[in-house]
């Protein structure tokens, strides 16, 4: 008899990643990575119009594209028992009651496209949000985050009218991918609770924007089903049977059963373009200062989630290798940066560097604020800024630690995933270093998409929960990296002094106002 499978699908930022899983023995059999055909789109719209910076979007047509490539070269001619969807967040659509996009009838309006989790222009309406609501937001959040649904909706509302009237929805894209795939609305709490401050009392919160709430719906829980793949679906990409699709995920959240945590005590960080933490605990807390969200049963079941991240993360790396090429081949240019970086001692470069080349999720949740590098010289080396660069993410984390622990947050391990944790042991080694305390590397491949077929798994029946889907399909082996005494002596010292850059309200004032500033062709303010 013929084996079942899973696949599990994560829409990243620069493409999308798929896995397929045998059930039986639990493992990856198959993986195909398929490129968005218009990419991050942030300098002009594909008909030429160029953008005033800060704009970071999508074409939902991408999302299709590379759903039915994925779909197609994993599933063809094999018997699918689950499909998972994990996606970036926040990354909210305007589309139609049918669910198709605006992008059609708006290809001219950037208000039409996916607006990416790094998507700048929509700070200044949630700061504008933050300035009437004060303290409306507690407990789930201190602050409406200009990377948020609701700050991206009131942008549109206010810059787009036509666009804003017109939409029916206004949804996650990891939502409207499940929307397509079955059919069927069927939106996931993760999303909702997380990126939309969604409460299980009051529901969506109303009166921020005019509309809103009449463009959004109740969602249901992650691990549930939100339908089957449709039979448009299965026609195309020659799939056998009907596989459940599972209620989307957000990507930072959908590794933790892949990378085997479903309960609490652990810090989970995912090193993508951008970090996500996720700290789960067994009660309810008062969300730490500067977090981001804190919910009840949203990234797994019967769980408390608190959740923090870093605006840029792997972008500050690629920004860094674009901007300093070295002799090395393509692909081999962090091999060489680490080789060299590694020969220096903590301090020895002379630099400090703030890690907002992305802007700021914690503590200030502020898109305008921005990367620093202190200590500049005329000897000042290449090698030494990427030091500091990488010494300023790992004190960026230690940041964020901290805050859950003067939070009450019980953090016994920490955990970082992904192919930058996998791949770069120079970075995971300095953190380990500045954290003074183990690190531990998953050894599993595309967790997070790993981690979307766990969900398929839940949704399905094929496992009862996500514990059994953690123990089933998840890691079984982990790299544990053990920080230096004598490292991290110099990194707590070095870690004072980003503290306090970190607090100085005149270089905030200054950032916010160099950001204000910017300007592109047509003199409009980020």
């Amino acid at each position: 008899m013929s084996d079942r499978y899973l696949i599990g699908i994560d829409f990243g930022t620069a493409s999308a990643r798929g896995v397929l899983v045998e059930i039986t023995s639990g493992k990856q059999v198959d993986y195909v990575v398929s490129e968005y055909p218009h990419g991050v789109i942030s300098a002009s719209l594909p008909n030429g119009d160029r953008l005033p910076s800060g704009f970071s979007l999508h074409h939902p047509a991408d999302y299709i594209k590379t759903a039915l490539d994925i779909l197609t070269k994993l599933g063809r001619g094999k018997d699918i028992a689950g499909i998972g969807i994990a996606s970036t967040a926040s990354s909210p659509m305007p589309a139609r009651a049918d669910g198709s996009s605006l992008v059609k009838q708006f290809p001219d309006d950037p208000q039409a496209y996916v607006k990416l989790w790094k998507h700048a222009r929509a700070q200044p309406f949630a700061d504008d949000i933050n300035e009437q609501n004060r303290e409306r937001f507690l407990p789930y959040t201190w602050r409406i985050s200009g990377e948020g649904l609701i700050a991206k909706a009131a942008e549109t509302s206010e810059t787009s009218p036509a666009v804003w009237n017109i939409a029916d929805k206004f949804i996650e894209v990891g939502d409207w991918v499940v929307w397509q795939l079955t059919g069927g609305e069927f939106r996931s709490s993760d999303f909702a609770y997380f990126k939309a401050l969604y409460s299980q009392d009051s529901g969506f919160p109303n009166g921020l924007v005019a509309g809103l709430e009449e463009k959004l719906s109740p969602p249901h829980s992650v691990g549930s089903a939100a339908g089957c793949l449709s039979e448009t679906w299965v026609s195309k990409t020659g799939i056998i049977g009907t596989p459940v699709v599972s209620v989307a995920s957000i990507d930072s959240h959908a590794v933790l059963p892949a990378v085997g945590v479903t309960s609490p005590g652990t810090m989970v960080g995912v090193l993508g373009t951008s970090s996500g933490f996720i700290f789960l605990d067994s009660e309810p807390r008062a969300l730490p200062d500067g977090f981001e969200a804190s919910a009840f049963g949203a990234a797994l079941p019967n769980i408390w989630c608190c959740e923090a991240g870093q605006a840029g993360f792997g972008d500050t790396l690629g920004w860094f290798i674009r901007t300093f090429p070295c002799p090395a081949k393509t692909g081999e240019e962090f091999d060489w940066y680490n080789g060299k970086a590694d020969l220096l001692k903590p301090g020895q470069s002379g630099l400090i560097a703030l890690d907002w080349f992305g802007g700021n999720r914690v503590p200030y949740a502020d898109k305008l604020l921005s990367g620093c590098l202190i200590g500049l010289r005329i000897d000042t080396s290449p090698v030494d800024i990427y030091r500091a660069l990488i010494e300023s993410l790992a004190f960026g984390i230690r940041a964020i630690l901290e805050r859950g622990e003067r939070g009450r947050l019980t953090i016994e391990r920490v955990v970082l995933t992904s192919a930058i944790a996998r791949g770069n042991s120079f970075l995971v080694k300095t953190i380990c270093d500045v954290l003074g305390r183990a690190v531990y590397v998953p050894n599993i491949e595309q967790a997070t998409a790993m981690g979307a077929a766990i969900h398929a798994a839940v949704a399905s029946g094929t496992v009862a929960n996500f514990k059994e889907g953690a123990s089933r399909f998840g890691c079984r082996e982990y790299r544990i990296f053990e920080p230096d005494a004598e490292r991290a002596i110099v990194y707590d010292r070095l870690y004072a002094d980003y503290f306090a850059l970190c607090s100085d309200e005149k270089i905030l004032k200054t950032m916010r106002n160099l950001s204000a500033a910017m300007t592109i062709g047509d003199n409009s303010p980020i």
